[in-house]
């Protein structure tokens, strides 16, 4: 935007709320001549319109698909199915295609009204609805896991370059471009609202977030945020904007400036970026450093630096070819690897706070100073150029702990159910959802979707059946029905079994819980603990046979759980027709 029309601008903020005409014509004359919306924010508990006409006409598919499946079903008794699909990184997003896939074999994917998905789950779905008929046709996406060739270094570079330049440039773009390019090998450059006017082949699709403030400091109403091709907006909250202008500069209520809608890259760095929340660290902390009571503030800001540096040079690597370029990269690894990992216990032990933050800081400078020289070390040419750049972006955002930062729709609205977290930031943090639930029950509970089944593929790493208790104790505090959870079921934590059923009563969703290691595959609970640990969330990228495993054992768990899958569809349909016979909406 031209500098005398953003001092305008300020001026207009500063005096407050000057009368909607002059705040019209300023925005009349911004740049792109933005034709401003009457009421661009929604405040709904029900379905949007565009949502809406969708699953009418997915019905009509899953209709066709119980059908097939000689499960009775009339047009106004279609049942209301969602996969939802957990976080776990790599390993949920692998699981997820592996799950689809084995649906899709035994004629069950179009039983689905809607997929949703957080963190790993929302990688492997944004790649999926790349193709508007993969339901159709999931052999080309399990080929697409093991064929596809690498994005090159240079590609996701370029696109960094751009996104550099604007004005919500976060860590996340970074995690985003390099995820994409070098774990899904893809770089999707399409929008997500391009898919809002396509026909009803795939489940409707729900991406869901949480936002970082209200998440540090407000309460649960302005934790949860969903995306969908239609709209965006918190949940429970009940406030919504088309997708299109998730970004864009809002106040009081009103579009002030449309920008640019985020492509999937960046959506994908946003949803998959569970190292954002500085707690997760705590799942990095080196042995020297895992000092009962050390962990403070100081320690973070070392373990900040260190894990991005990590993470980028394994995610680059993927995107390298150039056996040169690998040993170098294969050096800088081996040399910050060396720096972090030597046994300074009892100096940490020793120090004052005070010193140890000179400490820490000190260390910090040490890894930085160590990427500088190694990237001036190499040869001149087109990889030290690409990996300059990069490093040049990300040591200032890791300094500032940037993420997931886009523009606040409900900046100054006057509405008196938004926080005060929302209200006064004229930016929304939008983050990893698996750091409150690590599937998306809350955009799936209550009457606004008004689900009768869920079925629900467990990829998390952390304690079995947490997602569900986590899920029932939301879903009391926002007083939305959630089907009993046997105690006795949690006894299975150390090693699941690989399906359970939690039956819903009248308003209650019913449930299929199904582990991906469980006691089908794994003999006893040490080899469950030794496959969750050989498969952690926390790791560089799979090799091509750690994906063949997972998909194989994702796909083996829907095969041998399709009896139980049948029977639960069915209920469903009985039950809906129950409801529609009762004169339930």
């Amino acid at each position: 935007m031209q500098t005398g029309l953003t001092g305008f601008m300020n001026a207009v903020v500063c005096l407050c709320f000057v009368n909607s005409v002059i705040l019209s014509q300023a925005a009349d004359n911004m740049e792109g001549n933005v034709a401003l919306s009457e009421r661009p924010i929604r405040q709904s508990h029900s379905l949007c319109a565009g949502e809406k006409e969708y699953v009418h006409k997915r019905k009509q598919i899953v209709l066709h698909s119980l059908n097939t499946l000689e499960i009775n079903c009339t047009a106004d008794s279609v049942p209301h199915i969602a996969l939802l699909a957990s976080g776990g990184g790599q390993r949920a997003a692998v699981g997820l295609v592996g799950s689809l896939h084995q649906m899709e074999k035994e004629g069950l994917l179009d039983t689905l009204l809607y997929l949703g998905g957080v963190s790993g789950s929302t990688w492997s779905m944004a790649s999926l609805y790349n193709d508007s008929q993969f339901s159709t046709n999931m052999d080309a996406a399990v080929s697409r896991l093991f064929d596809s060739p690498s994005v090159k270094l240079e590609q996701a570079v370029d696109w960094l370059g751009e996104r550099a330049k604007e004005e919500h440039f976060s860590l996340a773009d970074i995690w985003g471009v390099l995820t994409s390019a070098g774990i899904m090998k893809q770089m999707d450059l399409r929008c997500l609202s391009d898919e809002a006017n396509r026909n009803a082949t795939n489940p409707y699709p729900i991406y869901c977030a949480i936002e970082k403030h209200c998440f540090t400091q407000g309460p649960i109403e302005g934790k949860w945020f969903e995306i969908s091709p239609h709209e965006a907006g918190f949940t429970e909250l009940g406030l919504f904007i088309e997708t299109s202008l998730l970004g864009s500069k809002f106040q009081n209520g009103t579009l002030l400036e449309k920008k640019k809608e985020m492509d999937m890259v960046k959506l994908q760095g946003i949803l998959g970026c569970a190292i954002s929340n500085e707690e997760t660290l705590r799942d990095f902390v080196p042995q020297w450093l895992n000092v009962s009571g050390h962990l403070d503030s100081a320690a973070k800001e070392y373990l900040r630096v260190w894990i991005i540096l990590d993470k980028v040079i394994a995610l680059t690597r993927i995107t390298v070819k150039d056996t040169t370029a690998l040993m170098y990269l294969d050096k800088l690894q081996k040399i910050l690897e060396d720096k972090v990992n030597h046994s300074k216990t009892e100096s940490v032990e020793a120090e004052s706070m005070e010193e140890r933050k000179t400490l820490f800081n000190q260390w910090s400078q040490e890894l930085l100073a160590a990427v500088e020289t190694w990237s001036q070390s190499l040869d001149d040419g087109a990889f030290k150029t690409d990996v300059s750049f990069l490093i040049n972006q990300v040591i200032p955002l890791i300094a500032e702990w940037k993420w997931g930062t886009t523009g606040n729709f409900l900046y100054r609205y006057q509405e008196s159910s938004v926080p005060a977290c929302l209200y006064s930031n004229e930016r929304l943090q939008l983050i990893d959802a698996g750091l409150v639930i690590n599937v998306p029950y809350p955009s799936f509970l209550g009457d606004k979707r008004d689900i009768d089944l869920i079925i629900a593929p467990e990829y998390s790493a952390g304690n079995m059946f947490e997602t569900l208790t986590l899920a029932r104790d939301y879903a009391a505090e926002m007083e939305k029905p959630f089907p009993e959870i046997n105690d006795t079921i949690l006894e299975d934590r150390d090693w699941p079994k690989d399906c359970y059923v939690l039956e819903g009563k009248e308003k209650e969703p019913t449930i299929i819980y199904m582990p991906l290691f469980n006691r089908r595959n794994c003999k006893d609970a040490e080899e469950f603990k030794a496959k969750m640990d050989e498969f952690s969330t926390f790791q560089r990228p799979f090799s091509q046979e750690k994906i063949k495993f997972v998909l194989e054992t994702a796909k083996e768990n829907v095969k041998n759980n399709k009896e139980t899958l049948l029977k639960e569809i069915n209920k469903a349909a009985l039950r809906r027709h129950n409801k529609w016979k009762a004169g339930e909406p």
